[in-house]
């Protein structure tokens, strides 16, 4: 069983909303991401989604797209992210690390392979953004023979039907994804996230946290009124992409950056 089902029962055992931020595997240096971890964490980070670089990121807008670039510039492959994972559970074996790449590196590795060397790093899940439900059963199935969560996106225009779908396979959690079109793009509705979260949760008995769109404290805490989980990525790695040059400030910054949601968030508690 991944660590992820556990994270969720405390935070909501305690009323409260989780924090995921999301950084790229090995921008802007492979050496950097371990300490970048630890430092979310410290800075109330819950679970951490750890993104596998991908020479055709589609699901990813300018920002992260630039940051994947600047990873496989590295050399960073699946085996590396994996390597990462592995080093940061030398000295963290609670937080959850969800994977979040794309279906190509894991069909070179084998799904049987990735799943098992995935469970022996120390991974809890994988979101695989390109294996719609329809055609996920031989990934699933090896994740489930290892114990780990595979994580599904559903959107603003994701019907009924299709949530149904993903919640007959889903594990973890699933992410809401607020805004149509890719990460960082777009403004946030909150009441129309409230409304589709509604509608999700009548169909799906697990989490559901909600991404794309959320830059600042304010926006964390709209969104943390109504969502298991606040995801936010586009608006860290836009903080690393101009810290690139002198990686040594990162950390300081995206720690500064997190604590000021994680203070936001936990201004809204959920009875």
């Amino acid at each position: 069983m991944s660590r992820i089902p556990t994270t969720f029962d405390r935070l909501r055992a305690d009323g409260r909303t989780a924090l995921i931020p999301f950084v790229t595997a090995g921008d802007p240096a492979p050496e950097a991401t371990v300490p970048l971890m630890h430092c979310m964490v410290a800075a109330g980070a819950d679970l951490i989604e750890l993104g596998v670089p991908f020479s055709d990121p589609i699901a990813d807008g300018p920002v992260i797209q630039r940051a994947t670039e600047r990873a496989l510039a590295k050399g960073v492959s699946l085996n590396d992210v994996l390597d990462i994972v592995r080093r940061f559970r030398a000295d963290d074996d609670t937080t959850p690390v969800v994977l979040m790449g794309y279906l190509n590196p894991i069909e070179v590795m084998g799904y049987a392979a990735f799943a098992a060397a995935a469970r022996e790093a120390g991974v809890d899940g994988a979101l695989v953004v390109d294996v719609p439900p329809e055609e996920g059963h031989d990934l699933v199935t090896a994740l489930r023979a290892a114990g780990l969560d595979l994580v599904y996106l559903l959107a603003p225009t994701s019907d009924i039907g299709r949530i149904e779908r993903i919640g007959a396979i889903a594990s973890g959690f699933v992410y809401y994804v607020s805004v149509k079109g890719v990460t960082g793009a777009g403004n946030l509705d909150v009441a129309g996230v409230a409304a589709k979260l509604t509608e999700i949760r009548a169909c799906i008995d697990l989490p559901v946290g909600v991404g794309f769109g959320i830059r600042d404290a304010a926006t964390a805490a709209q969104i943390a009124e109504h969502a298991d989980a606040v995801i936010v990525g586009s608006a860290i790695v836009g903080r690393i992409e101009k810290l690139a040059g002198t990686p040594e400030r990162i950390p300081d910054e995206v720690g500064a950056f997190l604590t000021g949601l994680r203070a936001a968030i936990d201004e809204v508690r959920h009875g």
